[in-house]
């Protein structure tokens, strides 16, 4: 199918003369792999996206317009924010691929596999290899946790740098590592004793969450 080439310069003249250098590189080595080389540059405020090759290419160069070019102007480069999530957000062969072609995110992935083998015996990778989903909280969290830690570097490896980052459950304990404000050991030592924890009620109880006043929640539970 199409590859989308995303072409950025700080002002129109910039953007037809980087469009200009590009044809000749995109003859030679193929669309694909300038479309790779460009996915790493910074985004500036100029953009253009094209989507039918050299002849797009060219168009852009000479200041025209073709069917397979999109064009826009931004008043300010918007920063993205990283929403990671909490358990049921695990499937199978998640992450599988990536260890196997992006050593960044491998590297990521054992970092946090090593913090976390201080408080549990989870193999982190051979799970995520297994391609079996993992059900039980003292497993699938930290697994999650690692997943989160890792894709949140690779991102900021092909030059994503979140402007904010939130979550849910260890989805929560990543955005604090994924911030600095937790560091990688102590974010694997909540999350992994937190998991435990949950591990030991299960079958035992039930979490609920309830919108009252402690006072009202304490009478709730005077009963039991």
């Amino acid at each position: 199918g199409p590859v989308p080439v995303v072409v950025s310069a700080r002002d129109e003249g910039a953007l037809r003369a980087l469009a200009a250098g590009l044809v000749p590189v995109a003859e030679e080595h193929g669309v694909a792999s300038v479309a790779a080389g460009l996915a790493s540059r910074a985004v500036f405020e100029h953009r253009a996206v094209v989507v039918d090759g050299v002849a797009g290419l060219r168009a852009l160069a000479g200041g025209g317009e073709s069917p397979g070019l999109v064009r826009g102007v931004a008043s300010q480069v918007a920063r993205p924010v990283l929403v990671f999530p909490g358990q049921g957000s695990q499937w199978a062969g998640m992450g599988a691929r990536l260890l196997a072609e992006c050593p960044v995110f491998a590297e990521r992935v054992a970092e946090c596999a090593g913090a976390l083998g201080r408080f549990v015996d989870v193999d982190v990778v051979g799970v995520l290899r297994s391609g079996v989903v993992p059900e039980r909280a003292e497993v699938v969290q930290p697994v999650l946790w690692a997943v989160m830690v890792g894709l949140a570097e690779t991102w900021r490896w092909l030059g994503v740098e979140p402007a904010a980052v939130i979550g849910h459950s260890q989805g929560e304990i990543a955005a604090a590592v994924v911030s600095g404000a937790l560091s990688l050991a102590d974010g694997a030592a909540v999350v992994a004793l937190r998991s435990r924890a949950l591990g030991a009620l299960s079958g035992s109880g039930a979490m609920a969450s309830i919108a009252a006043p402690a006072e009202q929640v304490d009478d709730l539970l005077s009963r039991y």
